[in-house]
């Protein structure tokens, strides 16, 4: 790793990397121009949610033909959604690949492209654009990120660590993404704003939203410490409109009670991240019941999915097609819809409870990054499904009656025997026939049964 110089990026970086940006001045310089739109004036003008897809291809040349394909479409953002070898540091055959057989790349591998194309993203269309990726170690990509004068950067040391490594140690990945929220600090002293969206989503797999909630705010706490003044908190659709949105409505009174005033802070949903429904009719149906509920719960934006989710990555113009899907469900011709205020409220009140019996005795103390990194060795915070040996992965979700998601199994998260009786309470149900993994297996594929389709309801058939 190199040395910060004068003239280098406030965070360490590959010697590589180094050689090939700008210098750090002429970066700041370039992203406070009075012409560029930033993603945070984006959220802050916004009076209901924006839709923003997802977006990654290999090839600069179709990368630029589909951000112009859905900037017609009208989101609020855009993605630029970075390729699997460059999300885990495989610069080198990130670049052979780019080479060789680019079509092969699962996104846009912007390392190798270098800053110069990104900047040409960012004057290709009209709105602005962020980058999602999945690196548990990002200052490199963060640099080239902000060289390309794209100040929207999604993920954290949890998120992007737990979910997706085998072994990265905790302590690792958090410690490097203090030094990507402390170049964002330097960043906001000098007048430029970066948004910084934490991945509550996880494993997107039954997601309790007590877990999604205190791992986003774990990350956010460390964010503000380090100086950050924007943040996108995420969450994951259940699909269970109650429960989403309470989830989205206990943001802001998290966000009070767990970070500085002077820190913005912007709710998220991103529509249904488990496996969907192949049926066309019944995956419009779950798109537009995402927006709905990103409208009821007052996010911010919403990321959107489309009809091709089940079957493989959308083409622009499918993706294209599920903005608009998602903007039917945001359409004020729909202000009509109304949740029962009563149960929303004590859904939101058992939730905060449940996030708060969580994070209290992690972030009572001046630097919380080592509980935080003792609380997961513990299993006091833990990630269902985790892919990581530096989670327990011992909590079990479930499905209660109404298909908002409970705690099976709590492992060894501090919860009351208030909350516990609470829960118990929600998740007691006939279980189907079969053992554990058939009912998991179940809740799991709760949308891809076709429940929203008359004819795939009655026609099994129909399903596929």
């Amino acid at each position: 790793m190199s040395a910060p110089t004068t003239a280098a990026f406030p965070m360490t970086v590959s010697p590589a990397t180094a050689a090939a940006l700008p210098p750090w001045p002429e970066v700041v310089s370039w992203l406070s121009a009075p012409q560029r739109r930033h993603a945070v004036d984006v959220l802050r003008a916004a009076r209901r949610p924006f839709v923003q897809p997802r977006c990654g291809v290999g090839d600069h040349a179709r990368m630029l033909a589909s951000l112009r394909t859905l900037d017609q479409a009208g989101p609020g953002l855009l993605s630029v959604t970075i390729d699997s070898h460059t999300r885990l540091g495989h610069f080198g055959t990130a670049a052979r690949v780019l080479r060789e057989r680019p079509a092969d790349l699962n996104g846009y591998p912007l390392l190798a492209h270098g800053w110069e194309r990104g900047r040409e993203l960012t004057a290709a269309v009209g709105v602005p654009l962020e980058v999602r990726h999945g690196s548990p170690e990002a200052r490199d990509l963060f640099a080239c990120t902000l060289a390309s004068g794209i100040t929207s950067f999604e993920g954290g040391g949890i998120g992007y660590n737990l979910p997706y490594c085998k072994d990265v140690p905790l302590r690792d990945s958090l410690e490097s993404w203090r030094e990507v929220d402390t170049a964002c600090g330097e960043l906001a002293a000098a007048g430029v704003v970066v948004d910084r969206e934490l991945f509550g989503t996880l494993t997107g797999v039954l997601m309790p939203p007590s877990i999604s909630l205190a791992c986003a705010f774990a990350e956010a706490r460390l964010a503000a410490d380090a100086g950050v003044r924007c943040l996108s908190i995420a969450y994951p659709q259940s699909g269970e409109v109650y429960q989403d949105t309470a989830a989205l409505r206990a943001i802001p009174a998290l966000a009070r009670r767990y970070l500085p005033a002077h820190v913005e802070v912007h709710p998220v949903l991103h529509e249904f991240m488990g496996v969907f429904p192949r049926c066309p009719g019944c995956a419009r149906s779950l798109i537009l019941l995402g927006a709905l509920t990103a409208r009821l719960g007052g996010a911010a934006k919403v990321i959107n999915k489309t009809v091709h989710e089940a079957s493989g990555i959308p083409s622009a113009e499918v993706n294209a097609d599920g903005i608009r899907c998602a903007q039917l469900g945001l359409s004020p011709l729909l202000d009509f819809v109304e949740l029962d205020e009563g149960l929303l409220a004590e859904e939101c009140g058992w939730l905060r409870r449940e996030v708060t019996e969580l994070l209290d005795p992690v972030l009572d103390a001046a630097d919380p990054l080592p509980r935080i990194v003792s609380a997961f060795a513990r299993g006091t915070l833990d990630v269902p499904f985790s892919a990581s040996v530096h989670a327990k992965s011992v909590v079990v979700p479930g499905r209660d009656a109404r298909g908002a998601i409970r705690y099976r199994d709590f492992g060894a998260l501090p919860f009351s025997p208030a909350v516990r009786r609470h829960n118990d309470g929600c998740a007691r149900r006939p279980r189907p026939a079969g053992d554990l993994l058939t009912t998991l297996s179940a809740d799991i594929n709760h949308f891809a049964a076709g429940r929203s389709c008359e004819r795939c309801a009655a026609t099994p058939t129909g399903r596929s």
